[in-house]
């Protein structure tokens, strides 16, 4: 390339964006050594617009669980999505050439929530379990428990990642062309970067919310058991593969992706596509359960 095409390659390149420049901070006060930060404050939205969303659909015909369900759910939810959370952190992303203390080593860290640090797989480990116990020790149908709980994630997913941004953490890969919305992440060298953090809230949370919603208010989904739930684990999957492509891979995982040609996050996924289409499959060859009332015989 001549040294004029380079010259007019530079002009035409838009002016990235620098994340320090947009003055976010990652709490919302301080107070000595604590901070309330947005990470924090999203699980805790998440959580807690996931509960008022619960509690209206139950009021819906054909509802499998009661607001007593809903309330043990959701308790045992909070602490699986603490725990598992936070335990997978310390296990898989702490320690060994991750560069980051091990929390193990280190049990009075675990608590500090504040600090940040969750694994997704962890905390969805961790409601798995929460959610089998409650359909276990009240007799519910798992399956139809699972569909109701789908809806109210996408919830959680929203603000955790929009967190992530203004936490200015889990960045993209260097952008390749002209992408006027590229950023400049701190910590993450000068070369612009997708903000990958607000296309997981866009697909993983908003778009998820937007399918999820209607599905349960405007048609009789509900009424086929793993319908719901198939739907969201084949959406959110496939969020997250679409979103791995700009994403930057682990650093550890670099050489895997290049030889694979498909990052881990994106192998992973693959499973959970195919156990969502099965799911989604299997509802609707099933017949869908009677939404008639049953005759009260005095």
């Amino acid at each position: 390339m001549s040294l004029t095409l380079l010259a007019a390659a530079a002009v035409e390149a838009p002016e990235p964006i620098y994340w320090v420049n947009l003055g976010l901070k990652n709490y919302l006060f301080r107070l000595g050594s604590f901070e309330l930060r947005w990470y924090s404050l999203a699980y805790l939205a998440g959580i807690v617009l996931g509960y008022w969303h619960l509690s209206r659909m139950i009021k819906a015909p054909g509802a499998p669980l009661a607001q007593r369900h809903v309330d043990d759910l959701f308790f045992y939810c909070t602490l699986g999505i603490i725990l598992g959370g936070r335990l997978g952190y310390a296990t898989f992303y702490t320690g060994g050439g991750s560069n980051i203390p091990s929390l193990w080593a280190h049990p009075s860290e675990l608590v500090k929530l504040w600090h940040g640090g969750m694994s997704f797989h962890g905390g969805l480990i961790g409601v798995l379990l929460a959610m089998a116990w409650v359909s276990w020790r009240n007799q519910l149908n798992f399956l139809r428990v699972a569909d109701y709980l789908s809806v109210c994630v996408p919830f959680g997913m929203l603000f955790g990642r929009l967190a992530n941004f203004v936490n200015g953490e889990l960045w993209g890969r260097v952008v390749t062309g002209n992408v006027p919305w590229a950023m400049v992440f701190p910590d993450a060298g000068p070369l612009p970067r997708h903000p990958s953090q607000l296309y997981e809230a866009a697909l993983e949370g908003l778009a998820m919310i937007v399918i999820m919603l209607p599905l349960f208010w405007k048609t009789r989904a509900r009424f086929r058991p793993g319908l719901m739930v198939g739907v969201f684990t084949a959406g959110i999957a496939a969020a997250r593969f679409t979103v791995e492509f700009f994403r930057e891979p682990d650093a550890q995982l670099q050489a895997f992706a290049q030889s694979t040609g498909l990052s881990m996050g994106q192998w992973l996924t693959i499973p959970l596509i195919l156990l969502g289409l099965f799911l989604i499959a299997r509802a609707l060859a099933r017949p869908a359960l009677s939404t008639r009332r049953p005759i009260e015989i005095t």
